[in-house]
């Protein structure tokens, strides 16, 4: 990290453990919006980091990004901070400045004609707590980013395993505004994949840091269960999955930041998001084993990350998705490029 990116960690962390306590996590998980979490996150630019200051953002990279998506989900901040970021960011590529408060981001079957938007959205994340909420479609052979204002487009409520909110959305002629931009028409759910998977590299940091603590914590036979040598194979596995996870979504979004060098990330972000699946199974299934019974009662805290990382795995294609994604592009290339296509990265 420069210099700048170690003061925005560092900030980003007491941000998160000044605001983020069992106490919020508690009241979201019953339907109530994060106010001043997400005042003290607008307060210091983070949610618009992705946008350029021409357009009143924080003018960031997706390397600055993924500290903030990480520590959020370190700390299992409630709220729509990847959506609002990935919205900023698609908003601003299409020439759009963002309008203020918590965005989202909108997929379906939707249908845009002569400036209204039509069709229906499942599992729209935070809808009901957002103003605006960013699609894309192609028209004409061109990808579109439409800022969409929600207003009366809600139809029903419900959420995820991890109690956040996952909405449904109806549109009926809904007027938009539409621009085409020059990023792929799988951009939404590439660069909200990019998004989660930083969020799950940070949920599996926690769990790394606090199965740790526990082991050290919890005595058996008269000693610390960290000090019996299958427990602790069991820790260097979770370290490990943590780490990969997290270097495959740093690469992820190094690589992001060179689209607009004429470099396609997408392989780059297929990987990470897969790698942060794969991650997600392993490593819930140690922390809990290590945890004992302790681990799966409400009153532990453990369960605020495994249960978001087991509804993150499904959201912006799960990593079955990205691998036969990934196998298709590499079945056209055909077999002489398979070993360029490897080294190449």
């Amino acid at each position: 990290m420069n210099e700048f990116q170690t003061i925005l960690a560092d900030s980003v962390a007491r941000l998160m453990g000044h605001e983020v306590d069992r106490h919020l996590l508690e009241a979201a998980e019953t339907g109530a919006f994060p106010d001043k979490l997400w005042a003290a996150l607008e307060a210091n630019g983070l949610t618009r980091i992705l946008v350029p200051e021409a357009m009143g953002g924080t003018g960031g990279t997706w390397s600055d990004a993924r500290i903030v998506l990480s520590a959020a989900g370190k700390a299992s901040a409630p709220g729509p901070i990847a959506e609002t970021l990935v919205a900023g960011f698609l908003l601003a590529q299409a020439g759009i400045t963002p309008p203020e408060g918590p965005l989202t981001l909108i997929e379906g079957e939707l249908t845009l004609a002569n400036g209204t938007l039509s069709g229906t959205a499942k599992h729209v994340p935070w809808a009901r707590a957002a103003t605006h909420g960013v699609a894309m479609v192609s028209r004409h052979g061109a990808s579109q980013v439409l800022l969409v204002p929600l207003g009366e487009s809600r139809a029903g409520e419900a959420d995820n395993i991890a109690r956040e909110p996952r909405d449904s959305l109806t549109f009926g002629n809904v007027a938009v505004q539409a621009a085409a931009t020059a990023l792929p028409e799988n951009a939404l759910r590439l660069y909200g994949a990019l998004a989660r998977a930083c969020q799950m590299a940070g949920a599996l940091d926690y769990l790394t840091t606090q199965s740790v603590a526990y082991a050290n914590e919890r005595s058996q036979f008269g000693k610390p269960i960290g000090k019996f040598q299958a427990i602790q194979q069991q820790l260097a596995v979770l370290s490990t999955q943590a780490a990969a996870a997290g270097m495959a979504a740093s690469y992820g979004c190094a690589s992001a930041d060179k689209a607009g060098e004429g470099h396609d990330p997408a392989f780059e972000i297929a990987i990470a998001k897969i790698r942060a699946d794969d991650a997600a199974g392993i490593a819930t299934s140690i922390a809990h084993q290590v945890h004992g019974a302790i681990g799966f009662t409400y009153e532990h805290a453990l369960h605020f990350a495994t249960r978001r990382l087991w509804a993150w795995r499904a959201e912006y294609g799960a990593g079955r998705e990205w691998a036969k994604w990934l196998g298709a592009g590499v079945i056209a290339r055909g077999a002489d490029n398979l070993w360029s296509d490897v080294t190449a990265r």
